[in-house]
């Protein structure tokens, strides 16, 4: 795996972001990465249509704003960012187009960013620009946790990677692993077979019994392939839920899974890596 070179992180200033950049921070140490810490503009054009003209008022005063977020984006977090190499740099445009636009530019080894789910519907919704750049970007991206209150960033002790046993599998478990050994931390590969009913009697049929055995077979192949230390996980029910409750139950400092394929009907943000992503008790890498 290369080195992690540059992380991309999107700024817009919300506590949210600020968390974002924290965890970036916590990887750059790691990494020796550097960070790049972008915010984007959307011009008067997109936002205000025909009436935004070069001499307008409203130009004028998206000048003046400009301005202003050049001032507070030199400032942002500047402290606890001290001994690291930070670009700060403010852009315009559509923000997820330029937000991937950006990091493919500059290769960049990684975005991270917040989910920005508010209110009591969080649990149904990603931010817009979070879902296109999950689906648009080439480099794996981290979001954070899903949550009302976000926790702190702390040394990861256990990662969890969850994967569905496909094509993609290698390259997801890999990553992960070059997360744990920067951080000395516990690996567990996990894979949720899917049961009829949650009851006694079809937990204990012949095909479930045969379908989990021939998982730990798989996930035990992959482990060898891919030479991780790791502890192997076959999880039952719908595999959402069945990894993030595993995650919840390890106190997982992050939870590593892959997109798969920009090819296909559902892109790379499919339906488990979508719904993952909004349950999931930690943050989520999308490989």
């Amino acid at each position: 795996m290369e080195p992690w070179v540059r992380i991309v992180v999107p700024v817009d200033f919300s506590e949210r972001s600020a968390g974002a950049v924290r965890y970036a921070k916590l990887l750059a140490h790691q990494f020796h990465s550097e960070v790049d810490l972008l915010h984007v503009f959307r011009p008067p054009e997109l936002e205000f249509g025909g009436s935004a003209g070069r001499d307008s008022v409203l130009s004028e005063l998206y000048r003046n704003r400009a301005a202003e977020v050049e001032r507070d984006l030199q400032d942002f977090l500047a402290d606890e960012l001290d001994g690291l190499t930070v670009r700060r740099v403010v852009s315009e445009g559509d923000t997820a187009h330029r937000i991937v636009e950006w990091a493919h530019q500059q290769q960049a080894s990684l975005i991270v960013m917040a989910t920005h789910g508010y209110g009591p519907f969080r649990r149904f919704i990603l931010g817009s620009n979070t879902a296109k750049v999950l689906h648009d970007a080439d480099c794996p991206v981290w979001t954070g946790a899903h949550l009302e209150e976000q926790p702190r960033p702390a040394p990861l002790r256990t990662v969890l990677v969850a994967v569905d046993l496909g094509p993609h599998s290698v390259k997801t478990i890999e990553w992960a692993g070059r997360l744990q050994k920067q951080f000395g931390a516990r690996l567990v590969i996990a894979h949720a077979v899917m049961a009829v009913s949650d009851e006694a009697e079809a937990l204990a049929a012949h095909w479930f019994v045969s379908a989990r055995q021939a998982a730990q077979e798989e996930l035990l192949r992959l482990q060898q392939q891919t030479g991780v230390d790791a502890t192997l996980r076959v999880e039952s029910g719908e595999p959402a839920r069945a990894v993030c409750a595993l995650a919840q139950k390890l106190q997982a400092g992050v939870l590593v899974i892959g997109r798969g394929s920009a090819a296909g009907s559902f892109g790379r943000l499919r339906t488990n890596a979508y719904s993952m992503i909004r349950q999931s008790p930690c943050p989520v890498v999308s490989v």
